[in-house]
């Protein structure tokens, strides 16, 4: 392969890459209402986590609880862009990409407030 098609190299690949991130979440904040709302739940909860009586590790074991639902929402609003952008025609398999997304930022929700329960009250 030739050089210039195989990108860029070393720490200028790892810099590209943190501003790409910092892209995708900046477009998360702007355009997805659902990751505003959890990233807000998190402004909250990860002060709370810290705060908290629990171990140092139940305090890690809750930050990563709710960094999880960022981190799904954030696959889910991929999922949804790529179908989105392939066709906005009513398809059985765009939807069920789109409901199994759903349904993945509904578990790590799930798992957050368990997580939080059972070390908080557990």
């Amino acid at each position: 392969m030739n050089e210039a098609k195989q990108g860029a190299r070393g720490l200028r690949r790892i810099g590209n890459a943190f501003f790409y991130s910092l892209a995708g979440l900046r477009h998360a904040l702007r355009h997805e209402a659902a990751f505003r709302q959890e990233a807000l739940l998190a402004l909250i909860l990860l002060p709370l986590a810290l705060l908290s009586w629990a171990s140092p590790l139940g305090k890690a074991v809750m930050i990563a609880a709710v960094m999880l639902v960022l981190i799904v929402e954030l696959l889910n609003s991929a999922i949804e862009a790529a179908i989105d952008r392939i066709s906005l025609e009513h398809h059985a398999l765009a939807k069920f990409a789109k409901d199994a997304g759903s349904a993945a930022v509904l578990l790590s929700l799930l798992n957050l407030a368990a997580v939080w329960a059972l070390i908080l009250f557990g």
